[in-house]
């Protein structure tokens, strides 16, 4: 199987792809074009929706519209990207922070992460967001990515990209608590090979679907934390994941281009676009947000 060009959009910085069962569609954002795009496959339509400030992460909202986190904090968007209400500021100091990955959990809330940008001090966390507000569930990091859960909700995942590390939890869907950290995956960089974990997603399997940022692939691994399979994508940067189609069984790959070299982008010219493959397994339905959660 080898991943091909579905939509040569060229972002800076795509991410965060995620599927809607109920419109066929896939949405993904631009985090430094500042976008929120909506790609239809089976016609080729496509729209981008420009937004006030940088978009680090999307969640579907029950009900229509989505959950979305930027670098001043978490808002409610409406169908054509419009931003409703704000729901938390971003804690951090947000000259230096923005959040980046997030997910909906089983429940309905939102888990969104945040990036330290100097990524000198680890000062970026993991959050969890509800009726509660919002509450912190990992600290410490330098780029928080890679959010998923498995098919039961019951164990969590979470990477910090350049750490070369992705981390798994014990997840209690009911409260949305975390227990037992363990070591998931740690990657070995060299000389030539920079690959690191960023956005994910997990299959109907339950394995573990990853991009490896600056590493020009993405892998696939069991959910004991076995390297199952690796392909190559068509961009240095493949950044996230996400599996799409009518039956689940067609991955998407989002890229980035900001920040690579001429040569780079001369041997790589759709970094910054969605790829697409057909796999065996399918992946999972997204969750929904849900304010009153």
């Amino acid at each position: 199987m080898n991943l091909t060009v579905a939509l040569d959009v060229r972002a800076e910085l795509g991410e965060c792809p995620l599927w809607s069962i109920e419109e066929q569609a896939l949405y993904f954002v631009d985090i430094k074009g500042r976008a929120l795009h909506r790609f239809v496959p089976a016609t080729g339509a496509h729209r981008a929706f420009s937004m006030p400030e940088e978009i680090g992460c999307i969640g579907l909202r029950k009900g229509g519209g989505f959950i979305a986190g930027f670098r001043s904090g978490l808002w409610l968007l409406d169908a054509e990207g419009n931003r409703t209400q704000k729901l938390a500021d971003n804690p951090e100091d947000q000259r230096t922070s923005r959040f980046n990955d997030g997910r909906v959990d089983p429940a309905g809330r939102f888990l969104a992460g945040t990036i330290d940008e100097p990524k000198e001090g680890g000062k970026a966390h993991l959050y969890r967001y509800d009726a509660r507000g919002l509450a912190t569930l990992a600290g410490g990091l330098l780029t928080s990515n890679g959010v998923a859960f498995s098919p039961d909700g019951r164990t969590l995942y979470h990477s910090d990209t350049p750490t070369f590390t992705v981390w798994r939890y014990t997840y209690d869907p009911a409260t949305g608590t975390t227990m037992d950290k363990t070591l998931f995956v740690r990657l070995q960089p060299t000389e030539t090979d920079r690959g690191r974990p960023d956005g994910a997603a997990v299959d109907a399997e339950g394995c573990y679907w990853t991009a490896l940022f600056e590493g020009g692939r993405i892998q696939r691994y069991s959910p004991e934390g076995s390297l199952l399979a690796e392909y190559p994508v068509p961009a240095r940067c493949p950044t996230m994941v996400c599996f799409g189609g009518a039956d689940l069984k067609t991955l998407y790959v989002t890229s980035a281009r900001t920040g690579r070299s001429e040569d780079e982008l001369r041997t790589y010219p759709h970094s910054g676009s969605l790829f697409t493959m057909p796999v065996d397994v399918p992946g999972l339905p997204e969750y929904e947000f849900e304010l009153s959660v």
